[in-house]
């Protein structure tokens, strides 16, 4: 009985880390400088980007986007290119599929 309560809060514990990592990354990376979850900053928030591209396959695109940076999206104020230093190829892909999720 206690193995499975133990199992059972270990399991807990890992899904709660599993679904702050996106939001921990962007913290980490420096998104919230220009972008919040809802409302536009410098940047779009992250509900404008998953309604634009909402039922779209743009995982790629995005992450090129973020990699790279540019302009155009969403207005003239260009996005600085961001690099895995700064942020993870994993934690990116995370992030990128988190935001998506937030229309």
């Amino acid at each position: 009985m206690k193995k499975t309560l133990l199992v059972a809060l270990g399991l807990a514990f890992a899904c709660a880390g599993a679904l702050a990592a996106p939001e921990d990354a962007i913290t980490k990376a420096g998104c919230n400088a220009c972008h919040t979850k809802d409302k536009k900053l410098v940047g779009p928030s992250f509900k404008e980007i998953a309604t634009k591209y909402k039922g779209q396959d743009v995982g790629a695109k995005l992450f090129d986007k973020v990699r790279k940076g540019g302009s155009g999206s969403f207005g003239p104020i260009p996005m600085s290119p961001n690099p895995p230093e700064k942020i993870s190829d994993g934690d990116l892909k995370d992030v990128i599929a988190w935001i998506l999720k937030q229309s």
